[in-house]
């Protein structure tokens, strides 16, 4: 463990409940693991053979299999998740891991025909991909298990050392996960973990020696870490902010429509996830009749302890965070819409927030709102919602609900976003898939194979007169 001359507090978001504390790295102790993954992690990884790699990843996707529950308990005491989403969570990293292990055997590179060039008949060229060099892995508090698989796995699937700042709130899950990865059989100072805030985040883009620095986070953050990563010129792999908008039109299954309204914005996460719903667009006709199976349904929901089974909305993961989408909400009603539920704040409690009359030049409505908040607008023809819904500064996804799936692919290529989700929820995402958006949400694109390739260089070989 780096020296750390104080230690990060980490509480139960809902009972306060003290879980357990971390060291908090010191600017030295941070410049100690650079140096250490640069010189000892890095030279390690590169030149071990893919196989290796590949049973590397493998054993620790094992690992995680083999503690499971009490991975995805002690994620939902310190997230707030409710303890059947955790599960999810800590599958999705066994996926991810697994998945990777079997692009650690898959790096390819090209051989390119010279004979496309006269006078370059006889020569041969080929690429390789090479490791990358060291990576900074940023993540986030919302899915912390999942996207550190995604990131720092990719990193070691490429043959890279990776350095990852856990999230402040809720870094227990990833410390235990840094110990079944040492037991996996991980090089030394391949896999290191530096936990703080703001100013380990601001290291992590400043240091020389590390060649990217992935972050999933705030597109406030996102600018920040990238203005800092150019002065040294290292790779920056950004999924920022989303601002997801759902389009119901007169043709929908108004059931599953509002479903995919609860299930992607109310329940998932607590409403804070990236590509969540946060703007629903209905078209007039039916406007009416989608709000009250909307409401219905989030009649149904549960709000408590995020460790009961039959928990649908646990606490965000502060009570300030609560704070800010009280405020939130407030604005909006203020602004003129309609409050059509509870929506009340308990500390850091927030219940299903269903909001109606919403106008669309709102700030509110056009800020990216992190809890379990849905804002319902109107349109009157199509184009009208793409292009509400492309005005976003995000980018993220957006979803269409039609039969029609002339209109579905129309609506799909006029949307200003980085993935459409036809007839389901905007809060999708396969590991296999590449992720990320447009605008504000940062232009990069996270998936198993996009990364592992993202995280290497490509080098070309040329051989003279090979064909002599």
């Amino acid at each position: 463990m780096l020296a750390a001359d104080a230690v990060i507090a980490v509480h139960n978001p809902g009972t306060g409940e003290r879980l357990g504390e971390v060291p908090k790295t010191t600017q030295d102790g941070l410049a100690r693991a650079v140096a250490r993954a640069q010189h000892a992690g890095q030279r390690a990884m590169a030149a071990m053979p893919a196989h290796e790699r590949a049973r590397l990843l493998h054993a620790i996707a094992d690992g995680i299999t083999q503690e499971r529950d009490a991975l995805a308990h002690l994620l939902a005491q310190e997230n707030g998740k409710p303890i059947t989403q955790t599960r999810g969570e800590v599958d999705a990293a066994i996926r991810i891991f697994h998945g990777l292990a079997g692009e650690a055997t898959r790096v390819f590179g090209r051989q390119i025909p010279l004979d496309a060039v006269p006078g370059l008949e006889k020569h041969l060229a080929v690429t390789i991909r090479e490791p990358l060099g060291v990576v900074a892995a940023l993540v986030p508090f919302n899915y912390p298990v999942e996207l550190y698989a995604h990131k720092a796995g990719a990193a070691l699937a490429a043959g890279n050392a990776v350095l990852v700042q856990p999230p402040q709130k809720c870094p227990l899950a990833l410390h235990r996960i840094a110990e079944i990865v040492e037991a996996a059989g991980a090089p030394a100072h391949a896999h290191q973990l530096v936990d703080g805030g703001a100013e380990i985040s601001q290291g992590l883009a400043d240091a020389g020696g590390i060649a990217a620095i992935s972050l999933t986070g705030s597109t406030t953050a996102g600018k920040e870490i990238a203005r800092r990563a150019s002065t040294n010129l290292k790779k920056v792999l950004l999924e920022l902010g989303g601002n997801d908008a759902l389009i119901v039109c007169a043709d929908a299954d108004l059931e599953k429509a509002a479903e995919a309204v609860v299930l992607g914005r109310l329940a998932r996460g607590n409403g804070q996830i990236c590509c969540a719903v946060k703007r629903v667009y209905v078209q007039d006709p039916v406007h009416d009749e989608f709000v009250d199976a909307l409401l219905a349904q989030t009649a149904h929901l549960t709000v408590g302890d995020q460790l009961d089974e039959r928990t649908d909305v646990g606490p965000l993961i502060t009570e300030a965070a609560a704070e800010r989408v009280e405020q939130a909400i407030g604005q909006l009603r203020a602004d003129g819409a309609t409050i059509r539920t509870n929506g009340a704040r308990r500390g850091a409690f927030v219940d299903p927030a269903v909001l109606t009359d919403v106008p669309t030049e709102s700030p509110a409505f056009n800020e990216e709102i992190f809890g379990p908040v849905a804002p319902v607008a109107r349109f009157k023809e199509p184009e009208d919602a793409t292009r509400m819904a492309s005005e976003s500064p995000y980018g993220l996804q957006a979803a269409i609900w039609t039969r029609d799936i002339s209109r579905a692919f129309t609506m799909a290529r006029q949307l200003d976003v980085g993935g459409v989700v036809i007839n389901g929820s905007t809060a999708l995402r396969a590991e296999n898939l590449p992720f990320g958006g447009t605008k504000g949400t940062g232009g990069y694109r996270e998936g198993i194979h996009d990364t592992v390739a993202d995280l290497t260089s490509q080098k070309t070989i040329i051989v003279m007169d090979a064909f002599a």
